[in-house]
């Protein structure tokens, strides 16, 4: 198992609501919590990364700030549809670091995530990296 949510590993993100060209989503899958994607306020905000292949997965870990309310999807299928729920949870509150929330299963599969910030514990959020514990399912 190897951190799938990579760029280099052939990971994009596909989709997001909002994006300001200082902070582009694509930061979220550099493996550096110094960069990141910013919300431009409102919420919720949603965001997509979608697998060269299905992937097996058996942890996904989020490194943000100010993410208060937060719903995990998957979907197997080519496209990006027929999404459903993996997890849900409001996270808890850091002052001024990162906060890091990790999320494990038995093993599951997804060719793509849907991530959606239902709220925040400010008007503006960021997510500074995202790590899929995995492999691709034909390995």
């Amino acid at each position: 198992m190897f951190d799938v949510a990579l760029s280099e590993a052939g990971a994009q993100v596909v989709l997001t609501t909002s994006s300001d060209q200082n902070y582009p989503p694509e930061n979220m899958l550099d493996g550096n919590t110094e960069t990141f994607w910013t919300s431009t306020g409102m919420f919720p905000q949603e965001f997509i990364i979608s697998f060269k292949a299905l992937m097996n997965m058996n942890s996904i870990k989020m490194h943000c700030y100010q993410v208060k309310g937060l719903c995990i999807e998957r979907s197997v299928q080519q496209d990006p549809v027929d999404f459903e729920l993996l997890d849900e949870k409001q996270l808890t509150p850091s002052d001024a670091s990162l906060q890091l929330e990790e999320f494990s299963f038995d093993s599951t599969t997804a060719h793509h995530l849907r991530f959606t910030i239902k709220s925040g514990f400010d008007h503006f959020v960021s997510v500074h990296r995202i790590h899929v514990d995995g492999r691709a399912v034909n390995e």
